[in-house]
């Protein structure tokens, strides 16, 4: 494992959250805030002359909003995680956000530690997601196109798609199901094979706008909750 910083950019359009944030941020182990922004467009530039692994990002940036940035980041080729941190979103939103490729979505009045723990996590590839919102952006994502129907899944995909939406990590996985970590590998590059995509983020997408009724096979948690495991 690289011992390498994770390299954070706070985008927020109020100061005193981004000040407060990246001050908490910076006293953790293995954090280094590289900037923080207010806009879209101060955002895009640091990302152009900074190397980052993880974006915060507020939902209502005033003018724009959090999906706005995905779509200009990824379009500028910025291939890192994307966590929105914000007071709420609808279920539209959230929909959006994940068709968009954002990790996880996280409410600004969960705790200080779960959130660095939500930047390890997704940074390392989980995904983080509140279970009722996820459930709701499902329902209210599109529906299965005809080819979408034809393909089907074993069981043991489901089960990992499922700990996949819950944001288990591979091992966690294997544990759940009685199966090497190995084992749990294989399935997940199924899953990718079958789907098309590269990494759970995508996955979660996938799910959203094809599998819906996925939502329905996982666990009873989707997403950390404030024990955190």
């Amino acid at each position: 494992m690289s011992n390498s910083p994770i390299r954070i950019l706070l985008i927020d359009d109020h100061a005193l959250f981004r000040e407060s944030v990246a001050r908490l941020l910076g006293g953790e182990p293995g954090f280094h805030v590289v900037g923080g922004c207010a806009s879209v467009h101060a955002a895009l530039e640091l990302l152009r002359q900074e190397a980052v692994d993880i974006v915060l990002l507020d939902f209502d940036l005033g003018g724009r909003n959090g999906t706005q940035f995905m779509h200009a980041a990824r379009e500028r080729g910025f291939g890192g995680q994307v966590l929105v941190v914000t007071a709420g979103v609808d279920e539209e939103e959230a929909a959006d956000l994940i068709q968009a490729g954002v990790s996880g979505i996280f409410m600004k009045h969960k705790s200080a530690p779960l959130l660095a723990q939500a930047i390890r996590d997704v940074t390392a590839g989980k995904v983080w997601f509140d279970p009722a919102l996820l459930r709701a952006a499902m329902a209210h994502g599109p529906k299965s196109s005809a080819d979408a129907q034809e393909r089907r899944f074993t069981l043991r995909e489901r089960q990992v798609f499922s700990y996949v939406l819950e944001g288990l990590a591979n091992k966690e996985i294997g544990g759940r199901l009685g199966v090497s970590e190995s084992a749990v590998k294989a399935t997940l590059q199924q899953l990718f094979s079958k789907t098309g995509v590269r990494t759970r983020s995508q996955l979660v997408r996938i799910a959203l706008e094809q599998y819906p009724d996925l939502a329905t096979d996982a666990p009873s948690r989707l997403g950390p909750s404030e024990s955190g495991g």
